[in-house]
Order: C-alpha cells, then structure tokens, then sequence
C-alpha cells in the first residue's frame, strides 16, 4: 500500500506547480497581447535617421513602430498594397500615382513629410564650371522622375523640351540638346553607385550624399519653385482602410511635431529641405 502520510505533500507539490504555471503564463499572456508594431516601409535614406528619432519618441507615446527597409522603389509599394506593412514613407505624390495607374492600385497619400529638392550633381565639374561637350548626364530610370529630372536641366539652360512639357515628359520630348549631351537612365536608389560612371547626375540630394558628395556642390537645384516644393514632397502613404489607423496618425502627429526631427533633417540636408505641413 503506498504511505498515506506522503499524500498531502504530493497535492501541495501539485498546487504550486499549477500555480507557478499560471505565473508563468501571465506574462506570456501580455505579450501574446501586445498588438503588433506598425511597420513602416522605406528605402536607403540618410532621412530615416529622423524617423528613427521620431520612433523612438511614439515609443514614449505608446505607439510601436519599426521601419522595414526595401532594395528598390517598387516593393514600399507593391507590400503597403498587399498589406505586408501598413504604409510606407518615401516617396513623393506623382511617384504614387504612377504606380496607382501602372498596377490598378488604390495608395492614398496621408500626410506631407519634408520636401527635399533634386540637383545635378558631379564628382567631375565643380560648381560654376561648364559642363563639356557630350557629356553623360544620369536621369531616374522611371518615368516621373525622368520628368523631373529634364525639367531641371531645361532650367539649368542645358536643353529645351518640346512646348507644353510638363513633369511627365520623357527624354523623346528633347527637341535641342546643344552639348550633345549623353543621357543614362539609372535605376532609383542605384544613382548614388553612379557618380563614377558618368559626368554628372540628376537626382535627390539623398544619393547625392550616400555617393560621397556634399549636397551643397550640386551644379543646381529645382527647389525655387514653391508649387515644386510641395509636388515633389514626400508623403505617407497606406491603402485608403488603413488612412485612419490611430497608431499611423499618431505617429504622423509625434513626427510632424518633433523638433529633434527637424533639426536632424536640417542637419542632414541644410538649407535643401521644406516641411510643408
């Protein structure tokens, strides 16, 4: 017969064992509980510095965030529409669009982030110098930015676009080209790997600071047009069910608001930076 006298101990034994289980468990619970982060998407930028800043301030807020960094200028995009993230923040407003009507997609622009302007840059011809003759000048691959990109060298004196070219045109609306000038299309985020290849490049101060150069040397810039400022802005963007999510306003709210992020932009892009908001 087993010792009637061990009986109890083992059901005490038994008792706190279920007990500390349930402790256990408690904590457990609380964290299956906590919602999940808001996922951010962007690309390379040195401006994700200040949304970091601004992180870790909605932190404090009880907002969780997290940047998800993409390789490209398609995927932000392509995973806010799937609902892999819940927005994205790199692009500006025309950029949007296009992808809207290229892919049947419904992005909404949220909200204005800073606004930083695109400049002709070069490790080659310093400022005030001429550009030579048939020089190879680096233009955005994709078609907005393309525009953008021609618009500014129009204005630079450099070529003239056909009457009525807006910032759609492409390099077929090139009605004079005196320099013989050699255009390149680059791939978005790879123009900052392109300084060396050509004489001199068109694209975001970014780049431009990612590829070694000083964003205060570019041969000129597109930021004199306040209509420019608030086009070329970068915007938050999410599928239209997500433009009301407390924690994204929110969060919008802590980065619109943050002095440490505006003198982290200003920091990082001086003088080349608008907060239209």
């Amino acid at each position: 017969m087993p010792d009637s006298s061990r009986l109890p101990r083992r059901r005490v034994l038994r008792a706190l064992g279920c007990a500390g289980a349930g402790l256990a468990a408690a904590p457990i619970a609380r964290v299956l509980a906590q919602p999940a982060p808001l996922r951010i998407g962007v690309i390379a930028s040195v401006a994700n510095e200040a949304t970091e800043i601004a992180i870790a301030q909605a932190r404090d807020e009880g907002v969780n965030a997290r940047l998800v960094e993409f390789a490209d200028w398609v995927m932000p995009n392509v995973a806010v529409a799937d609902g892999s993230i819940d927005a994205n923040f790199f692009q500006h407003e025309p950029f949007m669009d296009l992808f809207n009507r290229s892919r049947g997609a419904n992005l909404q622009a949220i909200a204005y982030g800073y606004s930083t302007t695109m400049g002709l840059f070069s490790k080659k011809v310093k400022r005030g110098e001429p550009l030579p003759q048939g020089a190879s000048i680096g233009v955005p691959a994709d078609p907005v930015n393309t525009g953008r990109a021609l618009l500014l060298l129009q204005s630079m004196g450099l070529i003239r676009l056909k009457a009525g070219a807006t910032e759609r045109a492409t390099l077929l609306d090139v009605e004079s080209n005196p320099l013989d000038l050699k255009f390149v299309a680059i791939e978005g985020a790879q123009a900052a790997r392109a300084f060396d290849d050509v004489t001199a490049s068109a694209t975001y101060t970014t780049f431009a600071k990612h590829g070694g150069l000083d964003e205060k040397d570019g041969l000129a810039f597109d930021n004199s047009d306040p209509d420019n400022v608030r086009r070329y802005a970068i915007r938050w963007v999410a599928l239209p069910e997500r433009a009301q999510d407390p924690r994204l306003l929110k969060f919008i709210a802590v980065y619109q608001r943050s002095p440490e992020v505006k003198a982290t932009l200003r920091r990082l892009y001086g003088d080349l930076i608008d907060f239209p908001w």
